[in-house]
């Protein structure tokens, strides 16, 4: 006979809760808290991705109100990955370094999943390419990104489908839902960019502006690159249209 379903046993909890495995000897106080931190970000990384997925079929699909859900959703899900990094700048530089040797080469820039959001969301880059290929092929889940059409193609799409023009979203009668989707795709780039920069902030917090990171790279220098990055460029130069500038150039791979 099978046995119930309870809160433990749906959420498998015995297992979850036995894979926070400190590596410190004698354990340190502050590596727990470490470990949570980047173990939870790798399960919200894990459901982001799921979300994704849903707003790219319902674009893909030509669901305008569909994927405006979804797009709400995936910047919810981008925020709660940014706020939970806070719990990490109560970690004083002096503790981290009791046990940041035990980490070995371990680092954020290796994570897939975090690969496969930048894929997913446009990061088509140069100086990106070469990192996810530096090593050799790219993980499974970020070379399935990079093969479908990026969040700003899909958008260019869904916008051509219903018979309107970038600039007539924001110039027609409106707000259309269209018209929300389109500034939920900016929001999820100005949340992500937080993240990032947030990221910055804390690693210079707590290793310093000029330390290297574990993983080989150039720690916080690295990082604050990164925060320029931008998925939406097109989406972004409309607004350069209603004040006579110029529109920003394509980015090489940007569709």
């Amino acid at each position: 006979m099978t046995a119930p379903i309870s809160y433990g046993t749906y959420l498998r909890l015995d297992e979850l809760l036995d894979l926070q495995s400190v590596q410190s000897q004698p354990e340190h106080p502050d590596e727990l808290l470490f470990i949570v931190v980047h173990q939870a970000s790798e399960l919200w990384f894990k459901t982001l991705l799921h979300e994704l997925d849903h707003l790219i079929d319902s674009m893909r699909g030509f669901d305008t109100m569909r994927a405006l859900l979804a797009v709400q959703r995936v910047n919810v899900l981008t925020e709660i990955v940014a706020q939970q990094l806070t719990a990490l700048d109560t970690l004083p530089p002096q503790r981290f370094a009791q046990f940041r040797g035990y980490l070995g080469s371990s680092s954020g820039s290796q994570s897939a999943q975090f690969r496969a959001i930048e894929a997913t969301a446009g990061l088509r880059d140069e100086h990106f390419l070469a990192t996810i290929h530096e090593h050799g092929d790219p993980p499974a889940a970020v070379t399935r990104a990079l093969a479908r059409p990026t969040l700003q193609a899909l958008a260019q799409d869904l916008i051509a489908h219903e018979g309107v023009t970038l600039e007539a979203l924001y110039t027609g009668p409106g707000p259309t839902p269209l018209f929300l989707l389109v500034e939920g795709l900016l929001e999820f780039e100005q949340r992500f960019a937080r993240w990032r920069f947030l990221h910055v902030q804390l690693v210079e917090r707590i290793i310093g502006p000029g330390t290297s990171g574990t993983g080989g790279t150039l720690g916080a220098k690295y990082l604050a690159r990164t925060v320029s990055h931008r998925f939406f460029p097109e989406l972004w130069s409309v607004r350069s249209a209603f004040y006579g500038g110029q529109q920003a150039p394509r980015e090489s791979g940007a569709r």
